[in-house]
């Protein structure tokens, strides 16, 4: 009873990750692996927003952005909620705004030169 609790009850993520965990996080750096999605979730960081302050601040297309807004959308990656005539984008969770950002301080790094730490 006490093994079964432990596997399906964890607040703090500490039992190892099984196929269909690994399967879950592989589709997310499927979706992060593109550089416009990236950037949209990186300004996405910072609060909502959006689809033309989105296009303005990745530069891409607004087709192309809206495209890249219904991927990650349907990836559970962004939600969506109207207001007005507007569509409004944010993150869903605190786990991806932190993934964001730690893989882009990481890239930092690697173009910098900066010394990695903890």
């Amino acid at each position: 009873m006490r093994e079964e609790r432990e596997r399906t009850v964890s607040p703090v993520h500490r039992r190892a990750p099984g196929a269909t965990e690994l399967a879950a996080a592989a589709e997310v750096f499927g979706l992060l692996s593109d550089p416009t999605r990236l950037q949209l979730l990186w300004v996405l960081t910072r609060g909502e927003a959006d689809v033309t302050a989105l296009t303005e601040a990745c530069g891409a297309a607004r087709p192309a952005v809206s495209q890249h807004l219904a991927k990650l959308r349907l990836g559970g990656l962004v939600q969506a909620r109207k207001d007005g005539r507007r569509v409004v984008y944010a993150l869903p969770d605190g786990h991806l705004k932190r993934l964001v950002t730690e893989a882009l301080n990481r890239a930092d790094h690697v173009v910098t030169g900066e010394p990695w730490h903890d």
